[in-house]
């Protein structure tokens, strides 16, 4: 439940902390007086986007913030844990908005800063906002879809059907793209059939390029490198190879008579054998150096394509050839055009028989559920002053299938006896509407988990007995939610466990706006003055109401 909701600085309220009790919270006032205001901070606690309008004159920011105590927090904290917020501690959940004049707002869940889309993630999990036009939504087709699979429990359906939904979408997409038209396939096929013949020309291999620069470096300088190496070659045969002879020749007269010498001779030995074959080793790789021009010329030309086609379809090497692959691999495609339509054509009805498969079974629950909620609103109905009235739940196949289902969902009233089911569009008056959707509420209330309902004027529009029976209805639905009503009708004000007045007043030349908790004689007070004033006649009809 909703435990308190402080205020700053918002339209007429410059501060104040409301605190909220289980079952239904009334809210009364004069018009004008700022009961939307706190309607609209629980609206920004939903994520719902700022307006900098509603920040009070001469200030720079407002704020909101609200204390949820739950009972059971799993789902609350599951879906924290996942966004990355702090889960609730002992059940007590911290939502809170600040806007600021210079634009821009800040939202914080469990003092964790989030963005205004995870606001509304948990948002959507705690409040259930109906506001004094809402009940018009109440005519369009998919808001009567989401009472009816609300009331149905068709999640797990919904989900499969949405699933497989997108599964057939993606094809029809492919499809489209293969489709195309003549002119465009023939024009892609030019383009791609120019890139694999220019890389397929070009021959690349992965680590050509490092190679090709070595070779280049040596025939470059192929004639300093021979004459260099000419001369390392000669200088090894020649003077360090000859010296190490000499020295063999001593070493082997030492060894003779000091016992290091034999190692001496033998490391000297090792020595001229390494010299031996560096020198070979040098001639013949110089040998081998091709220093013909043509080389260098290839070379040259070989390095300019490598440059040209990472140019064009690089940066590296590896980049070209994953795009020979798979131009190669779009030019099969719509060279066999016919083809790869026919395979997506298959994919297709298969996917929208199963489609249809799953589809059938969410209708089926759906045409159970039907019969179910048209009675169940049809009685809660008859409650709010519709004695002989009838609503129906018609579920008929669509034409196509579509996002939602293979099902066209149209709410029937026939608000008086002896009147045929029409559509609920086509009869009902606003003041109807708003009955229609009580009595929705009224149903789906023992299914809904959300903890709290907040109905902003639902008894607008109506009066007199229909207000007693719009007070006992909110106090039958909050036997199973917290409520918070706003109200002008004093037949609904009583029907309250707990009861809020919202007044406003000049304070230094400001107007501002206080919230006060009524009990005893102050709310006495309050529902004789809305009654139509005071004086002791309505002060006794309010205590009689009041039950006091």
């Amino acid at each position: 439940m909703l435990a308190s909701l402080t205020v700053k600085n918002l339209a007429l309220v410059e501060g104040t902390t409301i605190d909220f009790a289980p079952g239904l919270n009334v809210v009364t006032g004069e018009t004008g007086a700022g009961k939307s205001v706190f309607i609209g901070a629980l609206r920004l606690l939903s994520g719902e986007r700022a307006d900098k309008g509603m920040i009070r004159t001469g200030t720079d920011r407002a704020s909101a913030e609200a204390i949820f105590e739950l009972a059971d927090p799993a789902e609350i904290n599951e879906l924290l844990e996942d966004l990355g917020v702090d889960p609730c501690e002992d059940g007590q959940l911290l939502l809170r908005r600040v806007i600021k004049a210079g634009g821009g707002s800040q939202a914080r869940i469990n003092n964790c800063g989030v963005t205004l889309a995870v606001m509304k993630a948990v948002g959507v999990l705690l409040l259930d906002m109906h506001g004094p036009y809402d009940h018009q939504s109440l005519l369009k087709p998919e808001t009567q879809m989401a009472v009816l699979d609300s009331y149905g429990r068709t999640e797990k359906e919904r989900a499969a059907y949405a699933a497989q939904w997108e599964i057939c979408r993606a094809l029809e997409s492919r499809k489209l793209d293969l489709l195309g038209d003549a002119d465009s396939v023939a024009q892609q096929m030019d383009i791609l059939g120019f890139k694999v013949r220019e890389l397929e020309e070009a021959d690349l291999q992965e680590g050509e390029e490092q190679s090709i620069l070595q070779e280049h470096t040596v025939v470059a300088n192929a004639q300093t490198l021979l004459e260099s190496g000419d001369t390392a070659a000669t200088a090894l045969e020649t003077g360090a190879f000859e010296a190490l002879v000499i020295a063999q020749r001593a070493l082997e007269d030492i060894g003779d008579k000091m016992p290091e010498g034999a190692g001496w001779f033998d490391e000297a030995r090792s020595i001229a054998i390494q010299i031996s074959e560096l020198s070979t080793d040098l001639r013949s790789r110089i040998n081998r150096i091709n220093a013909d021009p043509a080389r260098l010329e290839f070379l040259d030309e070989r390095l300019m394509v490598i440059r040209s086609i990472k140019r064009k379809y690089g940066p590296e090497i590896s980049d070209a050839l994953a795009l020979l692959k798979e131009s190669r691999h779009r030019l099969d495609q719509l060279g066999n055009l016919d083809g790869e339509l026919a395979k997506v054509d298959a994919e297709l009805d298969a996917a929208i028989k199963e489609l249809k498969k799953i589809g059938k079974k969410l209708s089926k629950k759906r045409v159970t559920a039907s019969e179910k909620l048209a009675s169940a609103i049809t009685g809660h109905l008859r409650e709010l002053g519709f004695e002989h009235g009838g609503f129906s739940v018609d579920v008929t196949v669509a034409a196509e299938p579509r996002s939602s289902g293979l099902d066209d969902i149209d709410f029937g009233f026939a608000p008086n006896a002896g009147e045929d089911m029409r559509p609920l569009k086509a009869i009902a008056s606003s003041g109807e509407i708003a009955r229609v959707m009580l009595a929705c509420k009224a149903v789906l209330a023992e299914h809904d988990k959300v903890p709290l309902l907040v109905f902003d004027e639902i008894d607008a529009n109506v009066g007199g007995e229909m207000g007693v029976a719009i007070g006992e209805k909110l106090r039958d639905v909050a036997a199973h939610h917290q409520l918070i009503a706003i109200t002008h009708l004093p037949q609904v004000a009583v029907c309250g466990g707990h009861h809020l007045l919202v007044e406003k007043s000049v304070v230094d030349g400001r107007t501002v706006t206080e919230v006060t908790s009524l009990t005893g004689k102050t709310r006495v007070d309050e529902i004789s003055r809305m009654l139509g004033g005071k004086g002791a006649s309505r002060d006794k009809l309010a205590k009689e109401m009041l039950g006091v």
